[in-house]
């Protein structure tokens, strides 16, 4: 992988951690997501002017990706409800990377090689053992948080992969993001306004700095992570981008003051080793 992608793609999954842990921290979590989509909307907005419209043959593949974030927001929002950062985060972020390779192989007949097999391997293995705390902390996870969490992992695996796709089919990558993410801001804001019309209105303007935060963080990184699968291949863009679970777990023990254990120690050791894999790969 290109040095710049990968630089670029480890700042995407900081400021993927970032927005992540604005929602776990101040607001009701599908509220906060409704209002994050929107201010992410609302930052691409002014691009509109300086960007073409996305080729036609893009726009199935940016009308399911819309669909499919509809779901994930759902199902991140309802899974951080009940469960921790530091558990629901991993489990949902690091069964995706495997997904999408699988998938990325078999739809795509992307040719990962043994290296980059081994590396998103390493890398999923690492994020997933972020996830266990040991001892009774195993006892007391939710379930029902746990499988939200899954079901935000196929939904992330899904939407890789069609923006992946529409983003090498618009034309440029610019104009696939600027075109998803004001469509993405449209529909979450809609949505918001009816699921929550008073806090919407409320915490819109009570929290707006934070907010547009949020919505700046959402956008950057992932704006990045799809500009990035236009110049490498999906699988290994989508399981890079899940380093984003060290950050979180940097953000979980340092401001949320969740435990630091050995097992996590581990976990980061083999998140970074699986990294320098897709790295040389």
């Amino acid at each position: 992988m290109d040095s710049n992608v990968f630089l670029a793609v480890l700042a995407a999954a900081a400021f993927h951690a970032g927005w992540n842990a604005i929602l776990k921290i101040r607001l009701e979590p599908l509220l906060a997501m409704s209002l994050i989509a929107a201010a992410s909307g609302l930052v691409a907005v002014p691009l509109l002017p300086v960007v073409e419209v996305p080729h036609p043959d893009s726009w199935i593949y940016l009308i399911a990706s819309l669909l499919i974030h509809f779901v994930y927001y759902i199902a991140l929002a309802e899974a951080y409800r009940t469960g921790d950062l530091g558990q629901v985060y991993p489990i949902a972020r690091g069964t995706a990377p495997l997904l999408t390779a699988v998938a990325a192989s078999l739809w795509l007949d992307e040719r990962l090689g043994s290296i980059g097999w081994a590396g998103i391997s390493v890398l999923a293995g690492g994020i997933m053992l972020l996830s266990f705390r040991g001892g009774r902390d195993v006892r007391r996870v939710d379930r029902r948080a746990i499988g939200y969490a899954l079901i935000t992992a196929v939904s992330i695996a899904a939407y890789t992969l069609a923006d992946g796709i529409g983003a090498r089919l618009a034309g440029t990558a610019s104009a696939y993001i600027v075109w998803m993410f004001v469509l993405d801001g449209v529909m979450m804001l809609g949505f918001g306004l009816i699921r929550f019309p008073q806090e919407m209105v409320r915490e819109g303007r009570n929290s707006w700095a934070i907010v547009l935060a949020g919505g700046a963080l959402s956008c950057a990184a992932y704006a990045i992570a799809i500009w990035a699968m236009t110049r490498a291949p999906i699988a290994l863009v989508a399981a890079l981008r899940e380093t984003s679970v060290l950050f979180a777990a940097m953000i979980g023990i340092a401001w949320l003051r969740e435990p630091l254990i050995a097992t996590r120690l581990i976990a980061a050791l083999l998140v970074v080793t699986g990294m320098m894999l897709v790295r040389l790969r």
